[in-house]
């Protein structure tokens, strides 16, 4: 798998500028695709990174791993981009373009940072399809929107942990304010209080926009767990990325619980020291929208527009891999019969607080 690396990305940005100012009328030269033959006869597929990059133990590790998933199903070659610290709009206009230049297809925006930039982009490669992830605000005819219905994990979580908590108190730790993560506070807290209604959420963002920060740094998430943890959480749901994993330690040195986010953090490798107070995690099937999405442009009929997934394709669900977990009948019952309930529009889950 080829990885572009962080300083490579600048080298890209460069390329990519040097050819734009060259070219003189008509296509840019760094707007023609190039075709499997000219690429090495391989058919590749790339996916560029959210804030965080790949090794967040979240969200962009589940989408590489439905790239990798390609890699060994579709004997495909995948191509990986990272951010940059610090990077604006046109640094991922320019990593959008070099990754299409090339002839990836189909190019994947891991998160919604990336509509501008696709907005710009998608139109100047008519015969490449363009995924993002979390964002449907950006359309056109080469696009896919792959979407979740977040807040019905997250009502999952918020239903397990108002019965695991000893002092009725729960947090919830966002890593920007944005409406895609409110979305899983609305779930989160609606869950806690419709199975506990005298329970407690404490809730905190780590950043605010323009800052995304909250989304990549492990010290703030640590910290605002922390403070939560000092005033009577038991138990700590963070949906903030690399950030999370900062909320998961400091739960875990308190002997608390800490739910995960996009991943079964259960089972990541980076967070084996601290697994076993991970009562469980929000899971997004990231992984498999990015496969299904590489394999629609394999089979030569490209999915676009819309695709969800929700509770009810298992498109997002509530991990037990944690044997402490499974040893919880009520709890395991109370989620059981929540899924259910949503599923059969009993309950209609909130997706703003």
């Amino acid at each position: 798998m080829r990885r572009i690396t962080r300083i490579a990305t600048v080298g890209i940005a460069s390329a990519a500028l040097a050819l734009s100012a060259t070219a003189c009328g008509g296509k840019k030269s760094s707007d023609a695709a190039a075709s499997p033959s000219e690429s090495g006869g391989q058919k590749s597929a790339a996916i560029a990174y959210d804030i965080g990059g790949r090794g967040d133990q979240s969200f962009n590790d589940a989408a590489y791993a439905g790239l990798k998933k390609a890699e060994t199903e579709l004997k495909i070659k995948g191509a990986e981009a990272e951010p940059t610290d610090g990077e604006g709009e046109a640094d991922k206009v320019q990593r959008l373009t070099e990754l299409a230049r090339k002839g990836n297809n189909p190019v994947i925006g891991v998160g919604f940072a990336y509509a501008p930039a696709i907005k710009k982009v998608a139109p100047k490669f008519p015969n490449t399809t363009f995924g993002i992830i979390d964002d449907t605000s950006v359309t056109g005819p080469n696009v896919a929107n792959m979407v979740f219905n977040e807040e019905q994990g997250s009502y999952l979580a918020g239903v397990a942990a108002a019965k695991a908590s000893k002092t009725g108190t729960v947090g919830f730790i966002g890593g920007v304010e944005v409406p895609l993560i409110k979305k899983f506070e609305a779930g989160f807290t609606q869950g806690v209080k419709e199975t506990n209604p005298n329970a407690k959420v404490l809730s905190a963002y780590l950043t605010q926009p323009p800052n995304f920060d909250g989304f990549a740094k492990p010290d703030l998430g640590k910290a605002a767990a922390q403070g939560q943890l000092d005033a009577g959480a038991d138990v700590i749901y963070a949906a903030a990325g690399l950030a999370g994993s900062g909320a998961i330690e400091a739960a875990s040195a308190k002997g608390k619980w800490a739910i995960g986010v996009d991943s079964d953090q259960y089972n990541q490798a980076g967070l084996a020291k601290y697994k076993d107070s991970i009562l469980t995690s929000v899971t997004k099937d990231v992984s498999d929208s990015v496969f299904n999405l590489i394999k629609s442009v394999e089979d030569g009929k490209p999915t676009t527009g819309e695709i969800r997934y929700g509770l009810d394709k298992d498109g997002v669900g509530l991990a037990d891999s944690n044997p402490k977990y499974k040893e919880m009948a009520d709890v395991i019952a109370a989620v059981e019969k929540a899924k259910a309930d949503i599923i059969a529009k009993k309950i209609t889950v909130k997706t703003a607080p």
